[in-house]
């Protein structure tokens, strides 16, 4: 649950806290940064910050970095920024023992934000539509595949002929889920315990795949319960002695995907997508259909904010419950941007990213689409009815390559985001795609090993 500092003061002196994590959200989503002793951070780091390398927001995930980022590591002769702690996000982390963890965000030395940080980009178009009044509710559903084998054992067999904790398909299914209850009730018991109200918990498609739902909150915090669920989620498989990963694709069978759903709210607290359409906008405020036009409008261009992995696009595959085509539909899962709900719980689902996707990117790339919508006061076309793979509508990039080029030559990323913004992110993107095709595949192998 949140803490205050004197909540905090008060457990460390009994002894119940001696660590504090101080966490940055990097450009994957990922939490790096450091622990310290609870002492120090009551005494210095909770206000004054705690210095970190600039690299941490320039690096692959594989923790190499180059020039080109907008924050160029070598330029600043690979010196720190300051890590603010963001007080509000304070809380206990119970898989780690006596340990309690922070947000942080990154500030240049003289107090501006970094602004190309993930919880930055985000903030940055929260800020946009407070200027309109308004507030945005979001919720993050992401599904993780569970293996028998532990985390070093599937390094050693280099993630292959991993055993999944089922054996079939378990969707909704309420029997052949034993293998799975141990970790999955250790997660939800500890996702719990950090202030997260679990509403859903099911198998899902995929062979040991599963799906835990937490109930929706503000924009931001859903955000920072998200990337403090997939780093608790890995650490607690981790000490049962299981694998389980996020990734958009591990192979063939069902992707991994992370549907948000967001709507908005009025300064008081109002629903705003409510209104009096009719038909397939029945219920939908003239708002509402504007920002889900400003949705299909941005779609393509921000699609590397949704996918933003060579692994990603994997996923998205006609007839693999991942959209390929811009549409929108009323209840209908084939569309990437899917209307459900109706009054007060009125909402659209974005189904675009996957569970590799970092939510803060996500979330400010719907936000952005939808403030383009209603500036604009775009009209809404149709809805899709039926099979929205088979519909002759624009198809959104297939691959990273074709997504980073919409993306570099979009005036409606670069209005939206800016243009540090945009080209930093290209710059990851360009490494991804870089160290993908440097990589020599399994396939490749198995196809020319003997025969050519």
């Amino acid at each position: 649950m949140p803490l205050t500092l004197d909540q905090l003061r008060a457990a460390a002196a009994a002894g119940e806290i001696e660590d504090v994590v101080v966490a940055l959200p990097d450009l994957q989503g990922r939490l790096q940064g450091s622990r310290l002793s609870v002492d120090y951070f009551l005494d210095h780091v909770a206000e004054a910050g705690f210095g970190a390398c600039v690299y941490l927001l320039a690096v692959d995930v594989d923790m190499n970095t180059g020039p080109g980022y907008g924050i160029d590591p070598w330029a600043a002769g690979f010196g720190d920024f300051i890590l603010r702690p963001d007080l509000a996000t304070l809380r206990r982390v119970p898989w780690l023992d006596r340990t309690a963890l922070v947000i942080a965000d990154a500030h240049w030395p003289d107090g501006s934000p970094v602004a190309a940080a993930p919880r930055q980009v985000l903030r940055a178009q929260l800020d946009r539509l407070a200027a309109r009044g308004l507030t945005a509710l979001a919720g993050t559903e992401l599904e993780f595949l569970v293996f028998r084998e532990s985390y070093q054992e599937a390094w050693d067999r280099g993630y292959r002929d991993l055993r999944p904790a089922t054996r079939y398909n378990v969707d909704y299914s309420l029997q052949g889920l034993g293998e799975l209850e141990p970790v999955v009730r250790r997660i939800k018991r500890a996702m719990a315990a950090a202030g997260m109200a679990v509403e859903t918990a099911r198998g899902e498609c995929h062979p040991g795949q599963y799906e835990i739902v937490f109930r929706y909150a503000d924009a931001l915090l859903t955000c920072d319960n998200h990337v403090l669920y997939k780093t608790g989620a890995k650490q607690i498989a981790a000490e049962e002695g299981v694998a389980l990963t996020f990734m958009a694709k591990y192979d063939e069978g069902e992707g991994n995907s992370c549907h948000v759903h967001l709507s908005l709210r009025s300064a008081d607290g109002a629903p705003v997508f409510a209104g009096h359409g009719t038909g397939e906008r029945a219920g939908m405020s003239r708002l509402m259909e504007h920002f889900v036009a400003g949705q299909l409008a941005c779609l393509a261009d921000f699609t590397l904010l949704y996918a933003p992995n060579v692994n990603s696009y994997k996923r998205l595959r006609p007839g693999s419950f991942a959209p390929v085509n811009v549409a929108w539909g009323r209840d209908n899962r084939t569309c990437p941007i899917r209307v459900v709900g109706s009054g007060e719980s009125l909402r659209i689902e974005h189904r675009v990213p996957g569970g590799d996707a970092n939510p803060y990117l996500a979330v400010a790339a719907i936000l952005a689409a939808g403030l383009y919508g209603i500036e604009q006061e775009l009209e809404l076309e149709p809805a899709r009815e039926g099979n929205a793979f088979q519909a002759s509508a624009p198809r959104l990039p297939a691959t990273l390559r074709d997504a980073v080029e919409r993306w570099e030559a979009s005036a409606l990323a670069r209005k939206a985001f800016g243009e540090e913004v945009v080209d930093h992110y290209a710059r990851a993107a360009r490494a991804e795609l870089a160290a993908f095709e440097a990589a020599v595949t399994d396939w490749e192998r198995v196809r020319g090993f003997e025969r050519l």
